[in-house]
């Protein structure tokens, strides 16, 4: 018995809707020789509001789609479907299932005793793996949760280029977020507000955990990676979200 050489195999990576086009830009940068498969979830968006089973039996179906299309190894761009689904998902498959989560390190290592504001959808904040991250890196110091749903709707119906209501919403978000030194993007829609985020705030650190999870993903894949690939297919649960797809990782091109 041969066994499967997965070097040119793609990459999937999913999120429930087009948040996670940040991360795969960031993927791209990372292993641009890889051939990556994104499929967003926006018809059953948002999944912030949605109840953990029903986030895992979507994380799941959306899986078993891109472990047929071959992929060898699939990222979660998304915290809250890692929160609810990845445990599951890594018993249920054998490829690498790579996850994300909050930041909340690495704005503790830059910011000890200071204040730090944590955005990101009700769920992910109530989760356990939050609660986690929590006792491990945020007992001794004051952070603020902060959902913030609007941000997601926002990038999921095209209105990034509304700067009023944009800039209200993000107001609000900081007006919630009690005088924070820096501020964990813990949704990865909220990567494509992390330029007007700088401009309005600018005395404020924001952190992400995009580029962080593209080198672990780098380093998980050692050995098998690609050097004739470079590929990039969008894939939606809503057709007419394609076209959103590519305008949105364009913007972050520019």
């Amino acid at each position: 018995m041969t066994t499967r050489n997965r070097k040119q195999d793609p990459i999937g990576l999913f999120d429930s809707g087009l948040g996670g086009i940040s991360v795969l830009h960031e993927v791209y940068k990372e292993l641009p020789a890889e051939d990556l498969v994104y499929f967003g979830d926006s018809a059953n968006n948002p999944y912030g509001t949605k109840d953990k089973d029903t986030i895992r039996d979507l994380s799941d179906a959306i899986c078993a789609q891109l472990v047929d299309a071959g992929c060898k190894a699939i990222v979660i761009a998304c915290n809250t479907a890692t929160s609810a689904a990845v445990p599951y998902l890594r018993a249920k498959y054998d490829i690498p299932i790579i996850g994300m989560e909050p930041a909340l390190k690495v704005a503790v290592d830059q910011h000890t005793n200071r204040r730090i504001a944590v955005w990101a959808t009700d769920l992910t904040l109530k989760e356990k793996k939050f609660q986690d991250l929590m006792d491990k890196w945020g007992k001794d110091i004051p952070v603020t949760r902060v959902p913030c749903p609007r941000l997601v709707e926002l990038v999921e119906q095209d209105r990034l280029d509304k700067t009023d209501t944009v800039d209200q919403v993000l107001q609000d978000c900081m007006t919630r977020s009690d005088h924070p030194d820096a501020v964990v993007l813990g949704c990865t829609h909220f990567v494509f507000y992390k330029d007007r985020l700088q401009q309005l705030f600018p005395n404020v650190t924001f952190i992400d955990g995009n580029r962080g999870t593209a080198r672990h993903l780098k380093d998980v894949l050692a050995g098998s990676l690609n050097d004739a690939g470079g590929k990039i297919e969008f894939r939606n649960s809503d057709p007419d979200k394609l076209d959103l797809s590519r305008k949105l990782y364009d913007r972050l091109e520019d």
